[in-house]
């Protein structure tokens, strides 16, 4: 098995808690390269995950011939910026969601990957999980009937103001940050666009939206509801993950946390019945690098495809014009 050198473009809390150990889990992924702009972070990234370079620089890392893709954990304003630099460094991309602010741009950056002869992908790591997998499964089965009715919510508690969350410069706000799980979710569980978007949400001081609810309407017998806030409480570590799909034969429930491992569960409701299904989830960080390796070295389809995160980024775009982001 050939392993990808890999670099990875900043020193996220995402990046050292969730992505990178998840990388070190793929056994096709090799950590070459750190980068970052305070140089004991990058030193302390290097010894802790025993990456071979560090680099106190990201474009020193994109200039490196060894890399070959870039994991990007950075803020979401510096997503189109340092993908599209990356892209004409011709290395391959996974970049943190959104992929950028507006469809337009992700458009835009696919078009440059294509230019360059790289594979871009976003990285939804939820969608590499088994669990969501086999969900999907029930649903394309039609044990269910046909699906009237999707809920997907996910709140947490609120960050603190100077997080960049909570900041509008830095593209902050739960639909941004939260949200886009949601509507990807429904979308890969329905498999089709939504015909009409409604939307409100409750904006902070500093005009971000701090709880989003928006209404999709797949024809007049389909619907389904994102939910997605920041405020569930105050100074208190709470979250809410939830999915919910109904159809005319039965319900699926889900409250499984987006990204969790181990041992998951989902029960399906036929009737008076109720049956609970678990399901043994690895890492699902691991998961989506591996799954970019093997499209750079055997050709594989990207899980997460282009058409997928465009026709998301326009989900998103249209809730936000809605709710006046």
């Amino acid at each position: 098995m050939r392993k990808i050198k890999w670099g990875v473009l900043g020193t996220a809390g995402i990046a050292r808690g969730c992505t990178i150990p998840g990388m070190k889990t793929a056994e096709n992924c090799e950590l070459y390269a750190i980068a970052g702009r305070n140089p004991e972070k990058v030193e302390a990234f290097r010894q802790e995950f025993g990456f071979e370079k560090g680099y106190n620089s990201l474009q020193a890392l994109l200039e490196d011939p060894q890399v070959e893709a870039v994991y990007i954990p950075l803020s979401n304003d510096l997503h189109y910026e340092w993908v599209l630099k990356a892209v004409k460094a011709k290395k391959h991309v996974l970049c943190e969601k959104p992929l950028a602010p507006t469809a337009q741009q992700i458009r835009e950056l696919f078009a440059a990957a294509k230019e360059n002869g790289v594979l871009l992908m976003e990285a939804f790591a939820y969608l590499h999980s088994p669990l969501q997998l086999e969900i999907r499964d029930v649903v394309r089965s039609g044990k269910l009937g046909d699906i009237l009715y999707m809920e997907s919510q996910f709140t947490y508690s609120s960050h603190d103001l100077s997080n960049i969350r909570m900041r509008k410069e830095t593209f902050g706000g739960s639909t941004y940050d939260l949200g886009v799980y949601n509507t990807s979710q429904i979308l890969f569980m329905l498999d089709k666009k939504p015909e009409k978007i409604q939307a409100m949400a409750d904006f902070s001081e500093e005009n971000i939206d701090v709880h989003t609810s928006a209404l999709l309407s797949f024809g007049p017998d389909c619907r389904a509801q994102a939910v997605c806030g920041m405020e569930l409480a105050k100074g208190k570590d709470r979250r809410i993950d939830h999915l919910g799909i109904h159809g005319t034969e039965g319900s699926l429930v889900c409250d499984a946390q987006f990204n969790q491992k181990g041992l998951l569960s989902y029960t399906v409701t036929i009737g008076d019945r109720a049956e609970t299904f678990t399901v043994d989830t690895p890492d699902n960080y691991g998961l989506e690098v591996a799954q970019l390796g093997r499209c750079i070295t055997e050709g594989e389809e990207r899980h997460v495809s282009e058409a997928f995160t465009i026709a998301n980024a326009e989900v998103i775009d249209e809730i936000l014009k809605v709710i006046g982001y």
